[in-house]
C-alpha cells in the first residue's frame, strides 16, 4: 500500500511537536489551516480547513483520533481529504511521532492508505510533495518559538 513519509529533526520538545498538531493558533502559525474542530482525546475528531471564502471551505482534511499521547504521537483514522474539485478521498490513516534526539526531538510523519484512481494518483503525487515541505514550514515555526 502507498504511503508518504517525512521526518525532520527539530530543536523543540516533542510535546511541543504534537501541540502544533492540535493547537488551532500553532497550525494557523505553521500550515495556514484557517480553521480546527479538534478534540484532544481518543475517539475525538480532528477537522482542518483551508481557503475559507463566503461561498464556503476550499480544502477540509478530516478524521478521528485513534492514539493521542500529548507528549510522543497522534494518530488519526478515517483520514479524509475534500476538495470542490475532485472525488472525496478516504479511509486514509495519518500518524505523528515525536521522539527526544540530542536535545531535541526527532519528527516522523506517514500518511497511509492511498488507493487507486485519477484522483488518487493526484493527490498521492500533490501530498508526496506537500508533506516534505510541509515539516520544512514546522521546524522553522517551532524554532522560531524556542
Amino acid at each position: 500500500m502507498k504511503k508518504v513519509e517525512a521526518s525532520i529533526d527539530i530543536n523543540t520538545s516533542p510535546e511541543k511537536i504534537i501541540q502544533a498538531f492540535t493547537d488551532s493558533d500553532m497550525l494557523r502559525g505553521w500550515w495556514s489551516v484557517e480553521r480546527t474542530l479538534i478534540e484532544k482525546r481518543t475517539g475525538g475528531l480532528y477537522v482542518l480547513a483551508w481557503n475559507i471564502t463566503d461561498k464556503g471551505f476550499g480544502y477540509v482534511s478530516s478524521g478521528v483520533i485513534s492514539r493521542y499521547e500529548p507528549g510522543s504521537m497522534l494518530e488519526i483514522d478515517h483520514f479524509v481529504y475534500l476538495n470542490p474539485e475532485r472525488s472525496m478521498l478516504g479511509g486514509m490513516k495519518l500518524t505523528v511521532t515525536a521522539t527526544e534526539k540530542d536535545g531535541g526531538s526527532a519528527l516522523y510523519l506517514c500518511q497511509s492508505g492511498y488507493q487507486n484512481g485519477t484522483d488518487w494518483d493526484w493527490y498521492y503525487e500533490a501530498v508526496k510533495q506537500a508533506w516534505p515541505a510541509v515539516v520544512k514550514n514546522l521546524k522553522e515555526y517551532l524554532e522560531r518559538q524556542h
